[in-house]
């Protein structure tokens, strides 16, 4: 048996995916029967690969290979050139024609986009991969053919039989194998070897110097989803060789090149289902977080002040405990005093601790917390103010685009409009916070 890296050298294939190594593995096991095969993948994920390493490693290798796109054949003309017709039966067949699956004989056919082929077409193909028997068109003579057939597609086949457009019977005669192609995505550590080969591959096509990326830019070519898979990656890596004239290739030229519509998969990787590590959650889920955790410390904060209140000003039991947790007063309990000369202790103390740091508001001022305050001061009570009413929780309804632009404000205002420390705190990646900034005008 062939191992896997020699198979990789003899067609070309870059990467080092364990996914697509066990697909690799997967085709050469394969080779050796007769049995039908069934690659699915994404469009773009290179699935004509693993036919070619089917038929070239099996008994069959001498015999011919032929490789059909049953997508692109007309619906008229589709069983004529699968099976062949005789002179005669319709208009245009001056002369009779052997079909690809007679053409096949003794070697392997490659059925691509396979769930394509009309609902007729698939009676027939059911046929010869039950018994090796077909028909020509125009003819009633039964002839046989021994070919082994490996079909691929990028269709959802659970779909196409559950509306009609494919038959079961036929989807369980195809995949007696199964063969899967990761997407691109999947394989983040094989784009810049493949964008590295594309490149050099165009460099010597055209004469000119490869091109080299920068740090920002490989990661962002790694980051990106890359919906069109190894055929995009492989269209991308030969206009920037063809336009660029600069071969040093920073993140913002690699942006240029990438469609607009998927830019959103950059900022950072997505992580598994109700992961809440900041560096595994996506942008707009890290927004939702921040903004729900602000919402819940505003709810406890003005659930103190009403406990305030409604105690005469001291806190005890649950709502010292809760002043505990929001302020971390390390167990003092809170008094609230009107505005006096005395001076200001936290309970059950003979003296204010040096530690203790007290915030003493004027008749004008709202009364104010710190981290660390024990003792909190109210304005005294003027005789014409009217009496303290409790208010009702409104619920505010917030902008997320506003909110993201505040958060983000704030954090460039906190560390100095150095971004790498703002985007750290975000817990988004340096790229996304330059691409914010420009898109809320804060620069």
């Amino acid at each position: 048996m062939t191992d896997v890296a020699t198979l990789k050298r003899r067609f070309g294939i870059i990467g080092t995916s364990p996914a697509l190594d066990r697909a690799i593995s997967v085709a050469e096991r394969v080779a050796a029967t007769d049995i039908s095969v069934l690659v699915l993948g994404e469009s773009g994920t290179g699935k004509e690969v693993m036919p070619r390493i089917i038929h070239h490693a099996s008994t069959r290798k001498h015999g011919p290979y032929i490789a059909v796109n049953c997508g692109a054949i007309p619906e008229g003309t589709i069983d004529s050139e699968l099976f062949g017709h005789e002179k005669g039966s319709f208009t245009g067949a001056t002369e009779a024609r052997k079909g690809y699956f007679e053409e096949a004989h003794g070697g392997t056919i490659f059925l691509d986009e396979v769930a394509e082929l009309p609902l007729t077409t698939q009676v027939r193909l059911l046929r010869v991969l039950e018994t090796g028997e077909f028909i020509r068109v125009g003819s009633s003579k039964v002839l046989k053919t021994d070919v082994r057939v490996v079909a691929a597609t990028n269709v959802d086949f659970g779909e196409a039989i559950a509306s009609g457009r494919f038959r079961e019977d036929l989807y369980y005669r195809l995949n007696q194998v199964p063969i899967s192609m990761p997407p691109l995505r999947e394989r983040p550590g094989d784009i810049h070897l493949l964008f590295r080969k594309f490149t050099t591959d165009f460099s010597e096509q055209y004469r000119m110097p490869p091109l080299q990326l920068s740090a920002e830019a490989v990661e962002l070519l790694a980051s990106y989803g890359w919906p069109g898979n190894v055929r995009q990656l492989k269209n991308t890596a030969e206009q920037m060789s063809i336009l660029l004239t600069d071969r040093t290739v920073d993140a913002d030229t690699l942006l240029g090149f990438l469609p607009e519509a998927h830019r959103t998969r950059l900022p950072v990787r997505l992580g598994g289902p109700g992961s809440t590590d900041p560096n595994t959650l996506n942008e707009r889920e890290i927004l939702y977080k921040v903004l729900f955790d602000m919402r819940a410390e505003i709810h406890d904060l003005k659930q103190l002040v009403m406990g305030l209140i409604a105690h005469g000003g001291r806190l005890e039991g649950a709502d010292a405990a809760l002043a505990e947790r929001v302020f971390r007063t390390d167990g003092a309990a809170w008094v609230l005093e009107e505005d006096s000369a005395a001076p200001l202790q936290a309970a059950g103390s003979a003296t204010p601790s040096s530690s203790t740091a007290v915030q003493v508001a004027t008749p004008s001022e709202r009364p104010t917390f710190t981290g660390t305050t024990s003792v909190v001061r109210f304005p005294a009570a003027s005789p014409v103010e009217p009496p303290l009413q409790l208010a009702e929780e409104v619920d505010e309804v917030l902008s997320l685009s506003d909110s993201e632009r505040e958060l983000i404000r704030r954090a460039l205002r906190k560390h100095g409009n150095r971004r790498r420390n703002a985007a750290a705190e975000l817990g988004i990646s340096e790229r996304t916070l330059y691409r914010k900034i420009k898109e809320f005008g804060l620069g």
